[in-house]
């Protein structure tokens, strides 16, 4: 015999609400962003993601592998500008210096935490994430060994002196682009990095004076292999 109880609201059962997935990896990704791995805790980031702990561990498995997936999503979407500007079809102190304005303009976005996920992360940590913090440093490696290969690019191209340290001059700007997201960080303004990046700009070698490059400008310009953007890992 049904009682009354029984025509009442029902509790909610079987799986979790859902949830988008894209948009919850992004929150996480602001968040590890702006606190480091260790300064956003479970709790901050599933209040940030909007989802309950269930639906962290069965979407995400665990704290280091969303960390993962979130460095990812922001190595996906800082390549494209990253390699485009480095990989554009112009001599290599005008890609430098667009590389660095870009590097600027995406350290003080208004939607986004200022500075860099990677320039920073990892640096100081736990023995226990030794793995972690190897991992992003590779991350900022593999930025400094595209901007030697540019350089690289640009002693072959003509557009940057035969005896330049290839090295020294990459680790440079490297380290001027990482100098700039902690500026950001401290609160810098976007005028204030653009500043920085002419003082740097300065520090590129000058090309011998009466060095003729009308006939490789021409045949650079004429080449689909150059002329095309790098691609987005």
């Amino acid at each position: 015999m049904a009682t009354e109880a029984s025509n009442g609201p029902k509790r909610a059962r079987g799986r979790p609400k859902n949830f988008d997935r894209s948009i919850a990896l992004r929150q996480a990704m602001k968040l590890f962003w702006e606190r480091g791995y260790e300064g956003a805790s479970f709790d901050d980031l599933i209040t940030a993601m909007g989802i309950s702990p269930s639906s962290f561990y069965n979407s995400f498995g665990s704290k280091e592998r969303l960390y993962q997936e979130a460095t990812e999503a922001f190595m996906a979407r800082s390549s494209e500008w990253f390699a485009g500007e480095l990989g554009a079809a112009i001599d290599a102190k005008t890609a430098f210096h667009q590389l660095l304005n870009a590097a600027a303009r995406e350290a003080t976005l208004d939607d986004m935490p200022s500075g860099c996920m990677i320039s920073l992360a990892g640096t100081h940590v736990s023995p226990a994430l030794i793995a972690l913090r190897d991992r992003m440093a590779g991350y900022r490696r593999a930025g400094q060994s595209a901007m030697a290969d540019r350089i690289r690019r640009g002693i072959s191209e003509g557009d940057v002196p035969k005896d330049t340290n290839v090295e020294a001059l990459a680790a440079f700007y490297s380290a001027l682009s990482r100098g700039m997201v902690v500026q950001a960080r401290d609160g810098a303004s976007r005028e204030r990095l653009l500043e920085i990046v002419e003082v740097g700009m300065r520090a590129w070698p000058a090309v011998p004076s009466g060095h003729a490059r009308a006939n490789h400008q021409r045949s650079r310009a004429q080449s689909p292999a150059t002329s095309a953007r790098v691609s987005p890992k």
